[in-house]
Parts: structure tokens; C-alpha cells; sequence
């Protein structure tokens, strides 16, 4: 090898490393049948202890609907998708699913999260990461898409999970239709929880369109519930 072949090679080694370092990272996360690809956000490990008891959460959990402009942690948003939809011991997830298919997909509506951007992430609970969808502040065409409830657009975040029946249906037939909105319930307490335990507040919101809400967060699954939630006034 000569000099000059070395020479082109410590130049392109160094230019390879530029780019890597310049280049953010990208992923792309399957969701039945979709492909999403988009920069990856890291998330902060999840706390498995907490200053409240579960038995104080309980007994302070209600439908929260009016929040202050104050933005959420990025802390505070890994802790609720841990809840709603993290891995716990053996690959099982915080909430119980029918035969382990876990039909949901959890889409987060960021608007006012201190150190990320405005946008629509979903969460890859093996990675504990999110992966952005669609960059921009889509909560008040969510709003709109929610029969125009202004909790949704006025929320610091909004949860929403997406169903693909199929996981579910798929290997227990029709009845599988049934477990999967048993598992959106098991979920959605979860959030509530874990935000009462956080001192925030959030509602479960089922009205809306589904084909609206599908197309903002540009999903082809069945959204069944959106949790707005925020910091409560």
C-alpha cells in the first residue's frame, strides 16, 4: 500500500467519523405493517420507587381536565410511557395483554416538554425510547379531531393509544376484540396512576374521530383513548 492510498484512506476514516458524529440517529420502528422512521430520543430510566404509596394514588386518582401552561420533565413523560406500556421483568410489560400480544402502540402529541422539540413520538418500550413521527405542535388539530375538547389542546402532552387488533385477533379469533379493550382499560389506569403519583393530572378522552386522529398522528391503527395530561391548575 502506498503512500498515497494511505493518505485517502486517514481522510476518508476522518470524514466517516465527522459524519457519524454530525448525523443524528435514526430508527425505524415497525407498527403493524408501518414502517416509522425518525430521530430517537433517548429517555430517561424509569424510577421503580416513588414518594407516593400505591394505595395514596388510588384514593387521589380523578378525571383532570383543566392544566396550567407549565411544561412536563422529560422525566416525568418517561415515567408515564413506562407505565402505560415498559418492560418490567421476563419482557412482560407494565400492563397485562392476552396471551402477550400486545395489540397498542403508544403515539405521544408533544407540545410543551423542557428539552424536546414539538412534535409526534412513539414510544419503542424495549429501547425506552421514542422515535419522532411528525415534527410540529399538532395538539389543537388533536383538539379538533377530539370533537374540540380543549383539554387535549391545552394539555402539555397527549397519550394516545393505538390498537392493531390483529396481534390480538389474530390468535384468539373474534374474541380477541373483547381482551383488546380490556388491555386499553389496564393501560389506562396505569397512566392515571403514575400521573396522580407524579402530582399531574390527566382525563380519558374516547370521544373523537378515529379517522381524524388516525390521519394527524399519521398512523394506520384504531386509536381508542387519548390521554391529555399536564400540570394541573
Amino acid at each position: 500500500m502506498n503512500y498515497r492510498t494511505i493518505s485517502y484512506l486517514v481522510v476518508f476514516m476522518v470524514v466517516a467519523s465527522l459524519l457519524l458524529i454530525a448525523v443524528k440517529p435514526y430508527i425505524k420502528l415497525e407498527s403493524g405493517g408501518e414502517t416509522i422512521s425518525g430521530e430517537v430520543i433517548s429517555l430517561p430510566e424509569p424510577k421503580l420507587t416513588g414518594s407516593m404509596s400505591l394505595e395514596e394514588a388510588i384514593a387521589r386518582r380523578k378525571s383532570i381536565r383543566s392544566y396550567r401552561n407549565e411544561p412536563l420533565t422529560l422525566e416525568q413523560l418517561a415515567q408515564i410511557l413506562w407505565a402505560a406500556q415498559g418492560i418490567t421483568h421476563e419482557k412482560k410489560r407494565s400492563a397485562p395483554s392476552a396471551g402477550a400480544t400486545y395489540p397498542f402502540e403508544i403515539y405521544v402529541v408533544v407540545g410543551n416538554v423542557k428539552g424536546l422539540k414539538p412534535g409526534i413520538y412513539l414510544y419503542d418500550p424495549f429501547r425506552h425510547t421514542i422515535a419522532l413521527v411528525k415534527e410540529g405542535d399538532y395538539r389543537k388539530a388533536l383538539q379538533k379531531a377530539a370533537l374540540d375538547q380543549s383539554w387535549v389542546g391545552n394539555a402539555a402532552v397527549d397519550i394516545v393509544l393505538v390498537a392493531f387488533y390483529e396481534r390480538t385477533t389474530g390468535y384468539y379469533g373474534d374474541r380477541g376484540v373483547r381482551y383488546v379493550h380490556m388491555e386499553a382499560g389496564h393501560i389506562g389506569e396505569n397512566i392515571y396512576l403514575q400521573a396522580t403519583a407524579l402530582g399531574l393530572g390527566t382525563v380519558a378522552v374516547g370521544a373523537f374521530y378515529d379517522d381524524r386522529v388516525a390521519e394527524v398522528l399519521g398512523t394506520k391503527g384504531a386509536p381508542l383513548y387519548i390521554f391529555p395530561v399536564g400540570v394541573p391548575r
